[in-house]
């Protein structure tokens, strides 16, 4: 044997791979560690294709918020990453691997997350703008796929970027996030303010941090009701135009469309952030708590953007789980 218990151990401090992997891997390279660490890698990846079928229904949103000075262009990045498990989602390796991702989509400045997302007319410059093509900043000998390929191979789980947002601002500008739950919820809102000075202000980030709980909370869906497409609405407007006219007593279709139109009303009350009511103080709307930093500050506030992630919405859940596995465990040892 070419290598020692103490070249096991150094392979895996450097790798973070299981001792026995570590071990297999120096028997298979005759003890040479650099030779060791790329076997490990290319374990990862294979150990990745072998989970891709698997169904990766937890994981956190996580955000990095870079506000350097220094910098041509501060920007801020909400990002949903997903693995099997809870258990892995609360581990520290994993929430590691979320901030060095958000981390280098801040500095990389990538537009789609894979080649396959990149409309026919644009630049075909994968490396450039599609994240899991990208080198990753942290280590240019690795890809942002490698990174998460070693990962797998370390935690055992699939892992999958899920979807990213980046907004970059400019002086005025204030970009904040909020992360809800330990990572179940994840909100990246941006405000614009007149001017450099008021934008550093503590009203302006009071402001930012407390419209961007709000939006966890309220789970809003546009920003203003210009926003909703039309279809949307239409299709509101059958729905409640169904309801009113399977009501017992019938009403003038005059009185329908009426109705109609306060229902509607109420929909932007319900989805639209500007038409809300404020969490924390329902007398006001989003958009009056917004005059209202405007009337002490003295000049022109607009909330520009957001964008809310709830980890996991639209994924096919487990039907066994981690626990479900354990418990049927210690059901079949009490048998």
């Amino acid at each position: 044997m070419a290598f020692t218990g103490q070249d096991v151990v150094a392979l895996r401090t450097k790798t973070g791979a299981g001792m026995m992997d570590c071990k297999k891997a120096l028997e298979a390279t005759d003890g040479n560690m650099d030779k060791a660490v790329d076997y490990l890698r290319e374990k990862g990846m294979a150990s990745a294709a072998k989970k891709a079928s698997r169904i990766a229904s937890q994981g956190i949103v996580d955000s990095y918020i870079n506000l350097d000075e220094k910098l041509d262009e501060k920007s801020g990045v909400l990002l949903e990453v997903n693995c099997e498990t809870d258990f892995v989602a609360k581990s520290d390796d994993f929430k590691k691997l979320v901030q060095s991702l958000a981390e280098h989509i801040t500095k990389a400045k990538p537009l789609y997350l894979t080649k396959e997302e990149v409309p026919t007319n644009i630049s075909k410059d994968y490396k450039a703008i599609c994240l899991l093509e990208q080198d990753y900043v942290g280590d240019s000998s690795k890809t942002i796929t490698g990174l998460v390929n070693e990962a797998i191979g370390k935690i055992g789980e699939k892992i999958m970027i899920r979807r990213f947002v980046r907004f970059a601002i400019n002086d005025g500008d204030v970009v904040d996030s909020y992360i809800h739950l330990g990572g179940k919820v994840g909100v990246l809102l941006e405000i614009n303010c007149a001017t450099k000075v008021v934008a550093k202000s503590q009203d302006i980030k009071d402001l930012v941090h407390n419209i961007a709980m709000h939006i966890a909370a309220a789970k809003p869906l546009y920003l203003t009701k210009e926003e909703i497409p039309a279809a949307v609405i239409e299709k509101e407007k059958d729905i409640y135009r169904v309801q009113a006219l399977n009501e017992p007593k019938p009403k003038p279709a005059n009185i329908i469309e009426k109705m109609i139109e306060g229902r509607v009303t109420k929909y932007y009350k319900e989805v639209c952030l500007l038409e809300q009511e404020y969490v924390r103080d329902p007398a006001k709307t989003i958009t009056g708590l917004v005059n209202e930093a405007i009337g002490k500050i003295g000049e022109k506030i607009t909330v520009r953007r957001f964008v809310r992630f709830e980890m996991g919405e639209g994924i096919e859940k487990k039907k066994d789980t981690f626990a479900d596995e354990i418990q049927n465990q210690l059901n079949q040892m009490q048998k």
